[in-house]
């Protein structure tokens, strides 16, 4: 089934928002709070270890009944249902979308071209937990008999971040392992994680499902040459291993046939962690760990599949950023997760957000007349209170914001985590409240200052407040609950792309600075100049010039 190619600003719903809009964009919070008494109850959902709270946005029972009644005319439950049925719902790139499914349970059926995919999935992942445990148990040793002790990924991009994030965020559960990430293919980059290796005693996990990206196997073998000057080429096999589907030029790098691991068609890169592409997850907190992770996101999946639309997260949450996005005029959105441990989760989602749905095409082919796509940035709490919670507090900018914070501490450190969790609450409690003209007057009168400093200061030390944010809320960080975190997100991405009748699961924007890349290098390395822009012909010939000296 193809997806739905409905323009959402034709739909009645787009038009009873618009008007709904116009009658309630000056509406402040509070001010709901008081009108309604069991609005906090009405305004959350409580699944399993999560609880999410969206009270304190800018909107009404009716602003959710549109909303849904939006999802019904843009049909996004016969979208799910291509989503899930392996549909050829990526049609640009002629491919089904089934990230989903490489965290289902082994019973189910999930068909591609009529063949059921999940024995092929459990057999990858059984190869993965074989492999997982030979090199952390220390069975499997390098070229000197030694036991590894690193792990290197190369990769970028979803061959990168993802696993990056992971391993940042589940940290607390890592083994002995010590892990490392390449992607930039700033010779800078790879050098300085060289500089912290034992080639005896070092894995490297190259992630490229073409073998072909430039910065992934510039750096991969840049790696080989470093690797080659301790070991022999026969020793390659022992140390490195590879996620991709170019078999043949996998083995032409000398890694052995069985250290192969498969990717396929239907995952794109930024929905593949669940993969082998996860493989460094894997080794850094274990198969068990990692297999938790994907459990997870599947108890996510079956809640986004089955839930209806009014107590379904994900749903929720895209309506309502859609409802800023496409109503306000916001856009951006923070994603403030209180916790160290995510201090990559931002980072992640921004291309999981952004490469998705930053698209002005829409699915007839047509250039389209309303916003799609929101920028996503962030950093952890309490840190980005003292960085760039000024400008979402008394900035110009509508930035609504999801606060992600965790119950129970892992360290178990009490103190510290009553203080995190009091900063999260007041935040949210902050950025709804404001502070106004009175409050501050007869704060600035009780520490006795002046009238004239009272003249002076007050309008400076006004909040305006009515700033929205979503809580989410979950009760300890494990794997369990990251993978539905993740998948969350995930889900959150589908459905703003259905309702803004695009095509999420392509990226040929970043094709086009690739291929001018090759183009310039050819000029760089050959000496020759192409038919450039003046601008862009200056650079060239100034870093001509001066590279070498």
């Amino acid at each position: 089934m193809a997806l739905p190619t409905i323009n959402p600003t034709t739909t009645k719903a787009w038009k009873a928002l618009q008007s709904h809009y116009n009658a309630i964009k000056q509406v402040a919070i509070k001010d709901l709070f008081l009108k309604e008494e069991n609005r906090a109850d009405n305004f959350k959902i409580n699944w399993e270890d999560f609880y999410v709270d969206f009270s304190k946005n800018r909107i009404t029972e009716e602003t959710i009944s549109l909303l849904l009644e939006l999802t019904n005319q843009v049909k996004l439950k016969e979208a799910i249902s291509a989503y899930y049925s392996g549909d050829t719902i990526n049609k640009t790139e002629n491919r089904a979308v089934l990230h989903t499914a490489l965290r289902g349970k082994e019973t189910d059926t999930v068909l591609v071209d009529g063949k059921n995919v999940m024995p092929e999935i459990f057999a990858v992942k059984e190869k993965m937990k074989a492999f997982t445990n030979t090199i952390v148990d220390g069975k499997r040793k390098g070229y000197t008999n030694k036991p590894f002790t690193d792990v290197v990924n190369i990769g970028i991009g979803g061959s990168d971040l993802g696993p990056a994030m992971v391993v940042e965020s589940l940290q607390f559960y890592k083994n002995h392992l010590t892990t490392h990430f390449v992607s930039n293919v700033d010779g800078d980059h790879v050098n300085e994680v060289l500089k912290k290796l034992n080639p005896e005693t070092t894995l490297f996990v190259i992630v490229s499902k073409t073998f072909t990206t430039q910065e992934t196997l510039s750096n991969a073998n840049t790696i080989r040459k470093w690797f080659l000057k301790h070991g022999k080429k026969e020793d390659v096999a022992k140390h490195f291993v590879a996620v991709s589907t170019n078999i043949e030029k996998v083995k032409a790098f000398g890694i052995d046939q069985d250290n192969i691991f498969p990717m396929w068609n239907w995952v794109g890169g930024r929905f593949s962690l669940w993969s082998a592409v996860g493989l460094t997850i894997s080794l850094a907190v274990g198969f068990e760990n990692f297999n938790k992770l994907l459990k997870g996101a599947n108890a996510m999946d079956i809640h986004f599949k089955n839930e209806e639309f009014k107590n379904n997260i994900p749903v929720v949450l895209a309506l309502i950023s859609i409802w800023y996005n496409n109503f306000y005029g916001a856009e951006s959105e923070a994603v403030i997760g209180y916790s160290q441990y995510l201090n990559q989760f931002a980072t992640y989602l921004q291309q999981g957000i952004m490469e998705s749905n930053g698209k002005s095409i829409d699915r007839n082919g047509n250039k389209v007349n309303y916003q799609t796509g929101t920028l996503i940035w962030g950093e952890p709490g309490t840190n980005s209170q003292h960085a760039f919670f000024q400008l979402i507090h008394q900035g110009t900018k509508l930035i609504p914001a999801d606060f992600i914070g965790f119950a129970q501490s892992l360290h178990g450190n009490q103190d510290h985590q009553d203080k995190l969790i009091s900063n999260y609450i007041a935040q949210t409690e902050a950025l709804l409240n404001g502070k106004t003209e009175s409050q501050v007057l007869n704060e600035l009168k009780k520490q006795e200052v002046s009238e004239n400093e009272i003249k002076e200061l007050l309008p400076f030390k006004v909040f305006e407040g009515n700033k929205p944010t979503n809580s989410i809320f979950i009760e300890k960080l494990t794997p369990e609950s990251l993978g539905k975190l993740i998948a969350m997100y995930e889900h959150k991405i589908f459905v703003q792309g259905i309702i803004w009748n695009i095509y999420s699961y392509d990226q040929f924007g970043v094709e086009l600075g690739k291929q001018l890349a090759s183009s310039i290098l050819e000029d760089i390395n050959f000496n020759t100049s192409k038919n450039h822009d003046a601008s862009t012909q200056n650079l060239l010939e100034i870093y001509k010039k001066i590279r070498t000296h």
